[in-house]
């Protein structure tokens, strides 16, 4: 079953105050499957399709849906994980230098941008954490 993103490319250009990308819709859907990843463990209603019934969890994961697709458009990033993380490399003798800060991995090994991740956390949806039933 191929679920529907978090969030729509209106609340998308709402959240950035920026027009989206062409392949937004991809974004939007990759950005969704690590959201998902990241709450593997969370807890909260939804309906037969799998999509939140509260209207205050659908807010927050469309914000952090949003929030995970900015991270990638500001660090040049597709949403593939494939985007550098270093400024420079070098094969012999082996250099490296400006190692940029990445993104906190939430749960599922997720690299969670951290405004998702705040997002997530102020809607009490923790990342990878399991709570006593």
């Amino acid at each position: 079953m191929t679920r529907r993103p978090y969030a729509t490319p209106e609340q998308l250009t709402a959240w950035t105050g920026a027009p989206v990308p062409d392949d937004a819709e991809q974004l939007l859907r990759r950005a969704s499957e690590d959201v998902d990843s990241a709450l593997l463990t969370a807890v909260y209603p939804v309906d037969a399709d799998g999509d939140p019934t509260d209207p205050a969890t659908a807010a927050a994961l469309a914000d952090a849906t949003c929030a995970q697709v900015e991270y990638w458009l500001a660090t040049g990033d597709d949403g593939t994980g494939a985007a550098g993380h270093w400024d420079s490399v070098s094969i012999g003798p082996v250099s490296l230098s400006g190692r940029t800060r990445a993104p906190s991995a939430a749960g599922g090994g997720v690299d969670l941008a951290p405004r998702a991740d705040r997002a997530l956390r102020r809607a009490g949806l923790e990342p990878g954490i399991v709570f006593p039933w």
